[in-house]
């Protein structure tokens, strides 16, 4: 692959770690995507073998990034009806005040729908906490897969040079 089209793979994995932290773009996929771009155009052993082991990567977070954020929501007794209502009030929100209109839509439907159920504030205001955390730590998950599978791609292309 030319260095015009490296750069490329580059940029678009860079929006895509991007689209990971602000949830604009399907970030994880779009790095995986790019890197498979890639592994198509160089068409190397090289560049399958990388593909594989970011792919691994890339499907080993997402795997956990719905499986241990809904464990400890779980354990904090949050129910998963409270946070589809903090999801739907976040992508409402989201389109009401852009990009920050996401986080303060998903904080408002998870405390209202907490106090619907509980009708205590101060319950309401921990699940909510809760909430937050486990959407953090699942940014954080797939943050992580995707910043490994793109030190993958990296090597890759050192080693396909």
């Amino acid at each position: 692959m030319s260095t015009l089209g490296i750069v490329l793979v580059a940029l678009a994995i860079a929006v895509g770690l991007a689209g990971i932290v602000i949830p604009v773009l399907p970030g994880g996929l779009l790095v995986i995507a790019s890197i498979g771009v890639w592994a198509y155009v160089e068409g190397s052993t090289t560049s399958w073998v990388t593909f594989g082991i970011a792919a691994a990567f890339y499907v080993l977070a997402e795997v956990i990034k719905y499986t241990w954020p809904v464990q400890r929501m779980r354990r904090a007794e949050v129910r998963t009806s409270v946070l589809v209502i903090g999801a739907v009030a976040g992508i409402v929100g989201f389109f009401v005040i852009p990009v920050i209109g996401l986080l303060i839509g998903f904080v408002a439907g998870v405390f209202a729908a907490e106090m619907a159920l509980r009708r205590d504030p101060t319950r309401a205001w921990a699940s909510t906490v809760h909430a937050l955390k486990g959407v953090a730590l699942s940014v954080g998950v797939e943050l992580t897969g995707a910043l490994l599978a793109t030190v993958t791609w990296v090597v890759g292309v050192v080693i396909s040079a």
